[in-house]
């Protein structure tokens, strides 16, 4: 790097210095520089501190003409230009000189855009996990072309190669925590989009979530149909089932497909909605149904089988469900998602 520490002030002429500048940036791309290292370049090189900010991480690389990090607030640039990457804007680069601006300035910040465009194409933005809200939702909207969704991915760091998982996430934990526990040693990006986290990495382990946080997890390979499915599966978690894996789902995943004032309607889930008044009621239920044995129904209620019993005999009087039958079972189970899924909405 230090054999390539020119100065513009030293060279004779305009054109001298236009190819310089060409030669300068050229010989960096080749050697595959990353940002702080094109920052620190561009300041030895024009004598001034240099500075480039992505959108996408909202950070700011400032390197003084010594090579150190310039560290003093930064007054507003004397000239300055956007990063392009396939049409798009995705930053800008800029010079601090104090004065009036130098005669190569422009084409200094013309050729340092081509190259931390080069160098953001081939590595990406810096390691964070939270992200730019406006360019995870184009990855998961439904309305994105492909060429803009793997745009976006690759401003967010995922190489082209790598499937993306999709996770919608609800809790008091802030987002970037999550991400960084479901995919602790690979890309990941998380953001929120309205009241819900999303949540996109290269690989998810959800058995490092602690408690408190419900998590849905989508299966599709495309990101925007994976987060249609990451979202139903946030529906579906409990307190006793907090992380859903939507291809766990299987055919209830229908049910989140049933209209409100048809659920709404239904004799059964009409049933449970009148028990609300009686929680006891309906936590007896919603172990029983969990577990589908007695026994096991008292273990998690910390009671004896026989009060779960005599509790199970009356609900299924109020209900007119026989709970013992393996069909008045099923019944109530459907009811009781059903039910929590309008509750959801």
């Amino acid at each position: 790097m230090e054999a390539l520490v020119i100065r513009l002030s030293q060279v004779d002429s305009a054109a001298e210095g236009a190819i310089r500048v060409v030669m300068f940036y050229d010989t960096l791309m080749r050697r595959r520089v990353d940002l702080p290292g094109l920052a620190r370049a561009s300041a030895g090189l024009a004598e001034c501190v240099a500075g480039i900010r992505l959108h996408g991480t909202g950070r700011a690389v400032r390197f003084a003409p010594d090579g150190t990090a310039a560290s003093a607030p930064p007054p507003p640039p004397s000239s300055t230009a956007p990063i392009i990457l396939d049409e798009e804007e995705i930053g800008a680069v800029w010079l601090e000189r104090a004065g009036a601006t130098g005669p190569l300035d422009d084409m200094v910040l013309e050729r340092l855009s081509i190259a931390v465009a080069a160098a953001v194409e081939r590595y990406g933005p810096a390691r964070t996990t939270m992200a730019d809200p406006a360019l995870v939702e184009l990855v998961v909207s439904s309305d994105s072309e492909e060429a803009a969704r793997a745009r976006a991915l690759r401003l967010l760091g995922f190489a082209a190669e790598v499937p993306v998982r999709v996770v919608a996430v609800r809790s008091r934990l802030p987002l970037d925590k999550i991400g960084a526990l479901l995919c602790p040693a690979r890309p990941v990006k998380a953001a929120p989009l309205g009241d819900v986290g999303v949540v996109l990495a290269a690989s998810v382990d959800a058995a490092r979530l602690p408690a408190g946080v419900r998590a849905g997890i989508g299966a599709a390979e495309s990101p925007d149909r994976s987060w249609c499915q990451a979202r139903t599966a946030l529906r579906f978690t409990t307190v006793r089932e907090p992380v859903v894996h939507y291809g766990e789902l299987g055919a209830l995943a229908l049910l989140a497909e049933v209209p409100q004032g048809v659920s709404r309607d239904n004799a059964d889930v009409a049933a449970i909605a009148r028990l609300a008044g009686h929680p006891e009621d309906l936590e007896t239920l919603d172990a029983y149904c969990a577990t589908g044995s007695l026994r096991r129904a008292a273990d998690l209620l910390h009671l004896h089988h026989s009060s779960v019993a005599r509790r199970l005999e009356q609900i299924g009087k109020t209900l007119g469900i026989e709970l013992t039958e393996p069909t008045g079972l099923l019944r109530v189970r459907l009811a009781l998602t059903a039910r929590r899924l309008l509750l959801d909405d």
